[in-house]
């Protein structure tokens, strides 16, 4: 049942269609070629009527030779070629009969009824044979004649069969007709629906920022619901954004106050003062950054991801430069993410800054496209980490080493930047020796991260 809920509208459409004519054609079908059936048989019992008539019309009694003669020809030549199938008799049911050239020296099964019946039976040879009987009185004979006409049913069965053939050719044609016919009606009456979806995975993945309204009355109104919705969000998101920049400004100002205060106070409380806000400071840049990147989330564009790193990878060349590291970087120009560029350039820059600020001597930089999105890996040739390091180092503040320069806040920042964009961070050893992150983004807001791969 769950295999069918999950049908598009255009199957579901198809699908009970043809339910429908697999229970309807059939038994249109048969009805059709029973009433045809009827038909014909009472047809060719009309016939056999008719000779049936001619033959009573010439029977007659010879007073002469005192039997009974027929003194009519039915003129048709079946009567005279033996064994032929059509047959009539005379008979009053002891010894005196009349029979057609046909029944040669057979006898046909007499019923004594008073009234024409219709009716199958065997005659000679063994062959199927439709035969019309009746019983009449002839002068001056005292007992009843027995009056049967008889002909071969192969002629009505290959009728019933030819027509039987053309109503299952017909239906089967009307049938696929109607398929043909529904396909077409579906295709194009769910083209707007096409469109929309279309356009809906357009704005999904960055491409577009609202829907085409030029749809049925019935889909532009709601397209016009969505695009209201969209530009709402833009808005709340926007709005989130100055906010945050408003009270980072807010915030700045007293810190800076606190802090030039502290310089006054005697030594060790000046010491803690100081260090708690740092703390402050260093949280609420955290808690910004991850506030004014929330926003974009859904409707983020997709970028071109060396276009984007271009600037930073320049400037932290010269800083590895200067360090005595070499930064490589492989990443090609068809790959795309769809994030804000400032969020991508936090991501990267906050790893390669931890990876400079622990390697050795090298750094690199590699993407890799995959269908449902893409992997960014840093690798140093650093003293890299063991497992209970790489779970400490994703804590907020984590610091693996007092001497080294930084708030410990970058790959907390990291993490969460890629959890909102339903991305994932795997930290492994890498082929160089040191810390290997890998990240990876998601082409789509809700495709599915893939397993880790070393």
């Amino acid at each position: 049942m769950s295999r069918f809920r999950r049908l598009s509208l255009g199957s579901r459409l198809i699908l009970a269609t043809l339910v429908v004519l697999v229970f309807a054609l059939p038994l249109a079908g048969l009805g059709l070629a029973q009433h045809f059936r009827t038909n014909a048989t009472n047809s060719f019992d009309r016939q056999l009527e008719a000779l049936l008539n001619v033959v009573i019309a010439g029977l007659a009694w010879d007073d002469v030779q005192q039997r009974l003669v027929q003194e009519r020809d039915l003129g048709d030549p079946r009567f005279e070629q033996i064994f032929s199938g059509w047959y009539w008799q005379v008979s009053d049911g002891a010894e005196r009969a009349l029979t057609s050239r046909s029944l040669w020296d057979q006898r046909l099964p007499v019923e004594d009824t008073s009234e024409v019946i219709r009716h199958d039976l065997v005659g000679p040879r063994d062959m199927p044979l439709r035969a019309v009987e009746r019983d009449i009185h002839l002068a001056p004979l005292e007992t009843p004649l027995h009056i049967s006409v008889a002909a071969p049913r192969q002629s009505l069965e290959l009728e019933l069969d030819r027509f039987t053939r053309l109503v299952v050719l017909s239906l089967a044609g009307l049938g696929l007709l109607v398929l043909a016919a529904l396909a077409l009606q579906v295709r194009w009456g769910l083209a707007p629906l096409r469109r929309m979806q279309v356009d809906l995975a357009r704005v999904e993945n960055g491409d577009a920022e609202r829907l085409d309204t030029r749809l049925p009355t019935e889909l532009a109104r709601l397209a016009g619901a969505m695009n209201g919705v969209l530009a709402r969000d833009r808005r709340l998101m926007e709005h989130a954004r100055h906010a945050a920049g408003n009270l980072a400004h807010a915030l700045k100002t007293p810190v800076s106050v606190l802090t030039t205060l502290a310089d006054g106070i005697e030594e060790p409380r000046r010491t803690r003062i100081r260090d708690e806000l740092s703390r402050i400071d260093a949280a609420v840049r955290h808690h910004l950054a991850r506030a004014t990147t929330a926003g974009d989330i859904g409707l983020a564009p997709r970028v071109a991801v060396a276009e984007v790193l271009a600037p930073i990878l320049d400037g932290l060349k010269r800083l590895a430069m200067r360090r005595g590291v070499n930064l490589e970087h492989d990443l090609s120009d068809d790959l795309r993410v769809r994030m804000a560029p400032q969020d991508l350039q936090e991501l990267v820059g906050n790893l390669l800054d931890n990876a400079l600020r622990w390697a050795n001597g090298r750094v690199r930089l590699c993407g890799q496209e995959e269908s449902e999105g893409l992997w960014l890996c840093v690798e140093d040739d650093g003293p890299g980490m063991n497992e209970a390091q790489r779970q400490a180092a994703m804590g907020r503040g984590a610091r693996l080493d007092e001497q080294r320069s930084g708030s410990g806040l970058g790959l907390a920042i990291v993490a969460d930047l890629v959890t909102l964009h339903g991305g994932r961070l795997a930290l492994d050893t890498s082929p160089l020796g040191g810390l290997s992150a890998r990240v990876w983004l998601p082409a789509r807001p809700l495709a599915e991260a893939p397993a880790a791969t070393n």
